[in-house]
């Protein structure tokens, strides 16, 4: 994680508007920058360990409940760093534990990050880009675009509310890069984010519990590899042909299904973690018996699980949930032809569960907004 240059006299100030906080965000600070800081001030260099674990394992939200640091240490800290530097905007939670949150970014922005509970799993979905831009034809996250990358920070920062969000004897389970944004193309700071998740001084997570989404980008898939941590890769496929993924997901115009099954097979190659990759169902759009008999042709002799996520509709997009009868022909198909797949059940889908709906619609929301 790098420190945020910060200068306060580089934001115009207006009467309407406060001025620049120009305190650093904690979560961008490495924990050797934060040792290095904390010696520039006379203290022993382990307090940084302290002050993690603070953060990330005691979910403290600000300095002063520090209470094995100096109250003189504390003061020093909160003139120096805030540790939340975003607002909830939204917070909408379905009948099924679902919780949902729209995070305001410091500059306006806003993402959204998801909590599911299922059993004694609390898996949490985060966001890596302020929209996407590789242009799903169905996703509501792209359809403004992309605004700008997240920084280490704010991608941790999602985890913390969502974690915050969870009972004292509760504990994050998995990490999903599954949210708003391609994090492949913000690669840099999705894994520094992930070093901290997976960190005993930080949320401890497994890696082999946290997965990594992608529409399939070869060279990051490759550099991703050569990160040598065994995360989860999930490839987005949602067609079986260069002809209907061109369509689906633009990008694959300068990419092609071939490249991408074949960065996923040296993804394997290099790490052993089983492949995971996701179709989301279409009514009437992929959802036929030649698509399913292409797809199982295609993953049969891979080691890869399928997930097939039958479509959430997005208000405004033409798209539709494809019939019961289509589904179970697809599973059928799939099954038969070997393919070790799972239907994914949708949850959350009250509070617009998929990704960048809640973004959109925050405005016909019925419950009321929560301030962080």
């Amino acid at each position: 994680m790098n420190l945020p240059v910060i200068d306060p006299s580089s934001s115009e100030q207006t009467s309407k508007a406060p001025p620049a906080d120009p305190r650093r965000h904690l979560l961008d600070v490495s924990i050797d920058d934060l040792k290095q800081w904390l010696v520039e001030q006379g203290q022993p260099g382990f307090r940084a360990k302290q002050i993690v674990h603070w953060v990330f394992q005691r979910r403290a939200r600000d300095f002063a409940q520090m209470s094995d640091l100096p109250k003189g240490l504390r003061e020093t800290l909160d003139q120096s760093f805030r540790i939340w530097v975003t607002d909830e905007a939204h917070h909408v939670q379905s009948s099924d534990g679902t919780d949902k949150l729209l995070v305001r970014l410091p500059d306006g922005g806003e993402v959204e990050c998801v909590l599911l509970r299922d059993a004694a799993r609390r898996s949490i979905c985060v966001s890596s880009q302020v929209g996407c831009a590789m242009g799903c034809v169905f996703c509501a996250s792209g359809l403004d675009g992309v605004d700008r990358n997240l920084t280490t920070g704010e991608i941790l920062e999602q985890m913390l509310r969502l974690q915050a969000r969870l009972k004292e004897d509760e504990r994050l389970s998995h990490i999903v890069m599954m949210g708003m944004g391609e994090p492949l193309a913000n690669l840099d700071r999705v894994l520094g984010a992930l070093d901290v998740a997976r960190s005993k001084d930080g949320l401890a997570i497994s890696p082999r519990r946290i997965t990594i989404s992608t529409v399939g980008l070869p060279p990051a898939i490759d550099r991703l590899a050569r990160a040598a941590v065994p995360y989860n890769l999930a490839v987005s496929l949602h067609a079986p042909n260069d002809e209907l993924r061109n369509q689906l997901v633009p990008v694959n115009r300068k990419i092609g299904v071939d490249a991408v099954l074949e960065a996923a097979d040296r993804y394997f190659d290099s790490c052993g973690r089983r492949l995971t990759f996701e179709y989301v169902l279409l009514g009437g759009v992929n959802d036929s018996d030649d698509e399913a008999r292409q797809l199982a042709s295609l993953l049969r002799r891979r080691t890869a699980m399928l997930n097939v996520i039958p479509y959430n509709p997005v208000a405004g997009l033409p798209y539709k949930t494809p019939t019961k009868k289509a589904i179970e022909n697809f599973r059928t198909i799939l099954e038969n032809g070997g393919v070790n797949v799972q239907f994914r059940q949708r949850k959350g889908g009250e509070i617009d569960a998929a990704c960048g709906q809640l973004r959109r619609n925050r405005g016909s929301i019925a419950l009321p907004s929560t301030q962080g």
